[in-house]
């Protein structure tokens, strides 16, 4: 079996004779191996045309002669002889090529042009040549179609009483009407049973080989699925040796370039802590589900053992990315959340606009003391503070699917620079926009790639800033090695600490008592439906940078 590298990219690539369309463009069945077959009988016809061409050349030129009487007709008998012998040559050559249904319609008007003729010049070699003469229009009936293998054997059936009329219309013959009588029914007999015999196996080889074809495409399929699976795949054998890895096996195991091709045909030395799970399951049976870390920078995994057939030593390894399970939970859970949000927040809204218009009148009241003021002031504070809480989770329980258009991020980051810059009294803080090149193309919704920045640069000029200092925010674009079109948000501010840092986009987590904890949760899930990344990035020489990685105006739309 090999390298794992093999199966991981190239044994599960289509070959470029292979059709690895799904099943609703299954590839058409190609003739070529039914015709292979019928080809191949019909070069044992050839053979057998050059065994009767010989017979009878032994039969006239021969010592054979002197077991039967002399030809009747000794120049029509030579004539016949050499002529089918030639003829017999030529079709055996040519069998291999041209078209076979026509090779077959010409080499049975040869053998019964022949064998009838050979038939009249040699009366008592006439019973035997019928008998070959059997077997010549069977053949025939078995390489054509069916009216014209029944055509044939009415030719045959027409020519040998024809030939036994004029026998005896020209003297006399020595066989009975019965004679050809029969073999004009055994004739017509044999070649309506192998029209039906042959009619059924190129029906069974055509099934055959469209499910050849489907097999072959639906192996090729699994081998795809099985190659672009998350969960990583591994088949180990007895000895510990790796047999086959996909692709998230192999990124699992780490990059191919930091082992040897041994090491990476070798559990043991590619993964050490599976090689011994894996050890200790097959002598106790006793799986250990704790997540593992194969390689660096990699995800932990969950590995789950299997025997590829009972009794045999081979193993299959599945290998269980903890992150997606987590991730999918987290989803499940988000989701349940903001449907309960957005009920929740329609029944809050209501009572808070009810207290905010009441502490607008009471702060109209003159008899209110200057103290209590003060506390109506936290009330009204703290009333906006939950109004804009319930404005962002209704927002996020709405949010619309993403509508990607084809954007021009510079003049797009310049457009949204000046807006914000006049609807936000920034005073001596400042924004701009920067780009490292002309024009950059990029697949995104704006108005959604508007909000997140919106989102991006508040939280900047609010937290992005030394104490004393004003903020300094710059919303760049670039194109990074690949390529690919970037948008960072750079401040100047004090940076976030590792451990904030993990935790950013987690919704409501806020080290503010101001935040709602909902911005950059929102901003992450509104880049993500556009196929997109949000992170957080440390500059080393300090501030703070949250980078987008867009899709490049090339990226598939999503479905």
């Amino acid at each position: 079996m090999g390298d794992p590298c093999t199966f991981a990219h190239t044994r599960c690539h289509p070959g470029p004779n292979r059709d690895s369309r799904l099943p609703s463009g299954l590839a058409p069945v190609a003739a070529t191996d039914a015709d292979h077959a019928l080809r191949r009988e019909l070069y044992f016809f050839t053979l057998y045309r050059l065994l009767e061409a010989a017979l009878l050349a032994l039969l006239v030129f021969g010592p054979a002669q002197v077991l039967i009487r002399a030809p009747t007709l000794p120049l029509l008998a030579r004539g016949v002889v050499l002529g089918y012998m030639l003829a017999a040559m030529l079709l055996f050559v040519s069998g291999r090529r041209g078209d076979l249904h026509t090779q077959a319609l010409i080499g049975i008007i040869v053998d019964l042009a022949a064998g009838i003729l050979a038939l009249h010049a040699l009366p008592a070699a006439g019973t035997g040549i019928a008998l070959m003469l059997v077997f010549n229009v069977g053949a025939a009936a078995l390489l054509l179609r069916m009216r014209y293998g029944l055509g044939m054997a009415a030719v045959a059936v027409a020519l040998i009483l024809g030939e036994y009329a004029l026998s005896e219309y020209a003297g006399g013959s020595e066989r009975v009407v019965g004679e050809p009588a029969m073999f004009a029914l055994g004739f017509m007999a044999i070649a309506t049973l192998t029209s039906l015999l042959g009619r059924e196996m190129r029906a069974s080889s055509d099934l055959a080989e469209r499910r050849g074809a489907e097999a072959a495409n639906y192996a090729e399929i699994n081998e795809l699925i099985i190659r672009r699976m998350r969960t990583g795949v591994l088949l180990v054998d007895g000895e510990g040796r790796l047999r086959l890895a996909n692709e998230a096996a192999m990124l699992l195991l780490g990059d191919p370039g930091e082992h040897s091709e041994h090491s990476h045909r070798n559990l043991a030395i590619a993964s050490p802590e599976l090689a011994r799970r894996l050890g200790r399951w097959r002598a106790d049976a006793i799986p250990d589900e704790t997540p593992l870390q194969m390689a660096a920078d990699q995800p932990e995994v969950v590995p789950r053992f299997t025997r590829l057939l009972a009794g045999s030593d081979q193993t299959l390894i599945f290998l269980d990315d903890t992150s997606l399970v987590s991730r999918r939970a987290e989803s499940i859970t988000l989701a349940a959340l903001g449907r309960f949000s957005a009920s929740l927040a329609h029944e809050i809204r209501n009572p808070l606009a009810a207290i905010s218009y009441a502490v607008q009148l009471l702060e109209e009241s003159r008899d209110i003391a200057v103290a209590d003021r003060r506390l109506l002031e936290i009330v009204r504070q703290q009333g906006t503070r939950m109004n804009g809480i319930v404005e962002n989770v209704l927002g996020m329980a709405r949010r619309e699917p993403a509508k990607p258009e084809h954007v021009e991020l510079v003049g797009f980051n310049r457009q949204f620079v000046d807006e914000y810059n006049s609807s936000h009294p920034i005073e001596l803080d400042s924004l701009r926009a920067t780009s490292t090149q002309p024009r950059i193309a990029a697949l995104v919704d704006p108005r959604q790639l508007h909000q997140a920045l919106t989102v991006l640069v508040h939280n900047a000029l609010t937290y992005g800033r030394m104490p004393g200092e004003p903020a300094r925010v710059t919303v760049h674009a670039y194109l990074d090695a690949n390529a690919v079109p970037v948008i960072d948000v750079l401040d100047r501010g004090p940076g976030i600490p590792e451990s904030v840092a993990a935790r950013l986009f987690r919704p409501f987590f806020t080290t503010s008592s101001h935040g709602t904890g909902l911005g950059l949760y929102i901003a992450r899930e509104l880049c993500r439906a556009n196929q997109a990344s949000l992170d957080y990035v440390p500059m080393p020489g300090g501030g703070g940078c949250f980078r987008i990685h867009l899709s490049g105006t090339n990226a598939m739309l999503p479905a």
